[in-house]
């Protein structure tokens, strides 16, 4: 199988697994996960189990976070959940490009944004 086919194959199994994905309840998250997604907890049980996984993926890294990081996700979640995908997706687009920004220029977006 060559690459391409390979690649293809591989985001048909990953678009299928986060489709096909279950619901998780709110109740039966760890307490880590509920402290990661504490500003979700009234909407959680309604979240698509596709927008609950993609949550659970970024709550795995919230334990490295520093409390300033922690504290904004908890502000920037409840804007990103009711975002359409198209506008999730120009978001990230938007970070991706940020991220190419030297370090100086980003940390004096971050002082104007403040």
């Amino acid at each position: 199988m060559g690459m391409k086919k390979f690649i293809i194959t591989c985001l048909l199994c990953w678009t299928c697994t986060i489709t096909m994905a279950e619901a998780k309840s709110w109740s039966s998250l760890s307490s880590e996960q509920h402290e990661a997604l504490a500003p979700l907890a009234q909407e959680w049980d309604k979240l698509p189990a596709s927008d609950q996984q993609q949550l659970l993926n970024t709550a795995k890294g919230y334990a490295r976070l520093s409390s300033e990081e922690k504290a904004r996700l908890h502000t920037s979640l409840p804007a990103w959940v009711k975002l359409t995908p198209a506008q999730r997706e120009a978001a990230r687009e938007k970070y991706k490009a940020f991220q190419k920004v030297p370090t100086e220029q980003q940390e004096e977006v971050r002082q104007r944004s403040k």
